[in-house]
Parts: structure tokens; sequence; C-alpha cells
């Protein structure tokens, strides 16, 4: 008897102790998505990222909280900011942050959900600040991924003292004011339309120096033709002049008589009539030719 009385008190310890050990759990699990930061009568004093099973003292003598590893996201709630020109846009955000450090994420925002409208805060700050700085022609258009650049690094030094790393911001959406949309998209309209007729006057402009530098060049171009070939012409016939002169002083007799009768080749033709005396120096070859005919 007094031996089964024995085995039930040491198996009602054995339950008390087990049940102890499933209450204080002097042990925890990390999967590879977590981090935690251990904890010994409020105070830190281990900072654990490594996965797998690990050792503590029981509850409540430390305690771990777990945080997430993963980049998480954030979407903010739509807010108004004014651009440069004073234009009102409704811009609705994301962002993507992780948590770097989790000592400090515990210490400043002690949860993801603090965390949150810290990083709200920070994000809409700083789009206020860089949008202010450009017209809403640029951001709508070609420096929408520039601004959003420069809001995420300027963010993710200001959340790094809570132990976060901003990855990215991001405008999903950006729209005016229903109030203000139709006189925007007007104003813009007229500013398109202005610039489009400078570009063209702007053009015009140009085309016609263009034409005035052609046409000048044109004009160069052939005065320097015309006067090569006036100086060309002048050198041919004073070449010309020079060979004559010099065929005449050979046989003076015989280059008069060659010219006399290219003369008469360029004045008589079939329907000529000339009434000329016979002693006439100008007929004195052809009688010439026609007595050496005769005889």
């Amino acid at each position: 008897m007094s031996i089964n009385k024995s085995f039930w008190k040491k198996m009602v310890l054995i339950i008390i102790i087990l049940v102890l050990i499933s209450i204080t759990k002097p042990w925890f699990t990390l999967d590879e998505t977590e981090q935690g930061v251990i904890l010994q009568f409020g105070k830190p004093i281990a900072v654990v990222q490594k996965s797998g099973f690990h050792l503590k003292l029981p509850y409540p003598l430390q305690v771990i909280y777990v945080f997430d590893k993963r980049i998480l996201d954030y979407d903010s709630p739509p807010e108004e900011v004014i651009t440069e020109d004073k234009k009102t846009l409704v811009i609705d955000n994301y962002v993507r942050w992780r948590i770097i450090d989790p000592l400090r994420f515990l210490q400043t925002v002690v949860s993801e959900t603090g965390a949150m409208v810290r990083i709200d805060d920070i994000i809409y700050s700083e789009l206020r600040a860089e949008i202010g700085r450009i017209p809403l022609f640029d951001l709508i258009s070609i420096k929408r991924r520039q601004v959003m650049d420069t809001v995420t690094v300027n963010s993710n030094r200001k959340a790094n003292a809570f132990g976060i790393e901003i990855i990215d911001v991001g405008i999903k959406r950006a729209d005016l004011p229903k109030q203000n949309e139709e006189a925007v998209f007007q104003r813009m309209k007229t500013e398109r339309e202005r610039q489009a007729k400078q570009y063209r006057s702007e053009g015009q402009e140009e085309a016609i120096k263009l034409r005035a530098e052609t046409d000048k060049e044109k004009t160069l171009i052939i005065a320097e033709a015309e006067k090569q070939s006036k100086i060309i012409r002048g050198q041919g016939e004073a070449k010309a002049l020079r060979i004559y002169a010099e065929a005449f002083k050979q046989d003076p007799e015989f280059y008069t008589f060659q010219k006399t009768l290219e003369t008469y080749e360029k004045t008589f033709n079939n329907k000529d009539v000339l009434i000329l005396t016979p002693d006439t120096e100008f007929l004195h070859y052809l009688f010439k030719i026609n007595q050496e005919i005769e005889k």
C-alpha cells in the first residue's frame, strides 16, 4: 500500500513539474523569418537573429519579443500635398520596409503598429517637402521617380533611428481634388498651347534664317563660278590670240586667206544679195579664186 502511495506522489510531482515547465516555457524557437529580443526583468540582455531552438530562463524571469525579419508593406492613406506651383494633389503612396535593429525597434516603437505610425509621419513629411519643390507637370510626367528616390533616401535616414530600414517609397496614384480638376486641366492645356505656339514661332524664325543663309551661300557660289568662268574664258581667248598671232607671223598671206574664207562662210548664203564694186577689198580673194577656176 505504501509503495502505491509513493508511486502516486512521484507521478503527481512529475505532472506538476511538467505543468510548470509548460507554463514558464524556458525555451523558444525562431523560424527563418523571425528575430527576437530577450528581456530579463524588463531589461534587454540579448538579441537573437539565428533561427532554431533556444533556451532562456523561465517566465517571468526572462521574456522573448519576436519580430519579423521579412520586407513588410505599408499602404499609407491618401493625403493632400501642394506642388511648387500651388496645385493640390491627393497622393496615395506605399512603403516597403523592414526591421534591421530589433532592440532599437523595441525600445522606440515597440510594435509594428507603432512603427507604421512613425513611418506614416516620416513619409508624409518628406513627400510634402519634395513635392513642394517642383511644379505639377514635372511631377506627373518626368520627375516622379526622381522625387520618390529622394523621399526614400531621406525617409530611410530618419527611420534608422527606430531600427527601421525604408527600402522603397512609391506613388500608387496622384489625383487632383475633384473641385480643382477641371480648372487645373484647363490651365495645363492653355500652357501647353502657349508653348506650342512659341515652338512654332521659333521654328519659323530658324527656317527663315536658314533660307537666308542658303540664298546668300548660293549667290556667293554663283558669283564665284561666274568669276572663274570669265577668268578661264579670258585666258582661253588670250591663248587663242597668241596662236593666231604666231600663225600670222609664219604665213601672213595664208592667214589672211583663211580668215577671209571664214568670213565668206559666215556672210554668204543662198538667199543673200550683195551689191559691191569689183574693186572692193572684201571680194579680192573671191575674184582670185574665180580667175583660177576659169584658167
